[in-house]
């Protein structure tokens, strides 16, 4: 669903890149508290696997593909600040090194597939785990959910953006139409997705799942007929470990290897087929003033590596580009974002013992 660039016209494409900038401050600061040592290069592992997830376009319909957007994994996996972090650094990484997604269409995007899928997954995620059975299947469930609603609510949002400030006159009624429709089967794919991954890491690491965190009940013991918590004996070799000590190596090196694989081998095979949001373009003029990519000059324009002229080994290297880039700037964002809260949490203490030692 990456709006490229004149869809939309100028005053709106700016509105919505203050929108989608104030978001990120927002995010900026609230990903502060979600991030630690364990969970901030997690992070960028999470935003290079959603870069190389959004590469394997799906068959959807006739003529029609879908791709991943990203915002419900990413808001379950690391949280909906973090999340909208996550797509933001994918979108940026994309429409700069690969002319995918417009430059003054940025902010749309980062509004449409960042923060409207994050808001509305991490949300419904909450509320259904909230009341369902606290349990590793219901949470996965949630998260299929949580996804499937995300991506017609994300074309509900784009149909909005382009009833205020399309570029061609199309019944904004045709185009709600068949943005949704389309954008429910891509829902369909996008829920089997983040299901299949928030369960996997559930299964491993559910402490790493920030969303899911303290869903397993405790265990129970009946004493004189009332059910208790079991004490945990912290000297048994069958403890499990504290989550704060438990390594990320393994799950990093699983994921990293995984993302790789994705982008450089495997989305050879994806359909080429036009997604739904230029299958929708295409059969209703929304397209008729789409501009050139600015960036259309780029040597990795369009997933591939210029001057090389064998289409597997080209498209498989720049999904590996695409991959590293993105982790090794998402990894440099969060790290950041979690070095300025370790800074504001060690300035109080380090400002009060320089006050003792004056006063000694």
């Amino acid at each position: 669903m990456h709006v490229p660039d004149g869809f939309i016209d100028a005053p709106v494409s700016v509105a919505a890149g203050v929108v989608a900038a104030g978001a990120v401050a927002v995010s900026l600061r609230g990903a502060r508290r979600e991030l630690d040592e364990r969970t901030a290069p997690l992070a960028g592992l999470v935003a290079a696997f959603i870069f190389a997830v959004q590469m394997l376009n799906f068959p959807v319909a006739a003529g029609t593909s879908g791709h991943l957007l990203g915002g419900a994994l990413a808001a379950i996996l690391v949280g909906p600040y973090t999340g909208v972090l996550c797509i933001s650094v994918v979108l940026l990484m994309q429409g700069i090194l690969f002319a995918d997604g417009g430059l003054t269409a940025l902010g749309v995007n980062i509004t449409v597939m960042g923060v409207v899928t994050v808001v509305v997954a991490y949300a419904l995620f909450r509320g259904l785990t909230g009341i369902l059975p606290r349990t590793s299947r219901s949470a996965t469930a949630a998260a299929f959910v949580a996804a499937l609603v995300s991506v017609p609510a994300a074309a509900c949002a784009f149909t909005l953006i382009y009833w205020i400030g399309g570029t061609t006159d199309i019944p904004i009624g045709k185009v709600l139409t068949a943005m949704v429709g389309v954008h429910v089967l891509i829902g369909v794919g996008e829920a089997v997705i983040t299901a299949l991954t928030v369960g996997a890491v559930i299964a491993v690491r559910p402490d790493l799942v920030h969303a899911a965190r303290g869903l397993a009940a405790p265990l129970k013991l009946r004493v004189d007929g009332e059910l208790i918590d079991a004490p945990v004996t912290s000297g048994s070799s069958a403890a499990p470990a504290p989550a704060a000590t438990r390594s990320t190596h393994g799950i990093r090196a699983a994921g990293l290897v995984t993302a790789l694989l994705l982008a450089g081998f495997v989305s050879y095979y994806a359909s080429a087929s036009p997604d739904g949001l230029e299958k929708v373009a295409a059969d209703k003029g929304i397209d008729r003033k789409a501009e050139e990519h600015a960036a259309a000059d780029s040597p990795l324009a369009d997933y591939g590596v210029r001057n090389v002229t064998d289409a597997r080994i080209s498209g498989g290297l720049a999904g590996v580009i695409g991959v590293s880039a993105t982790i090794v700037v998402g990894s440099g964002v969060f790290r950041a974002v979690r070095g300025r809260r370790a800074d504001r949490n060690a300035g109080p203490a380090d400002d009060s013992a320089h006050r003792t030692g004056e006063n000694v």
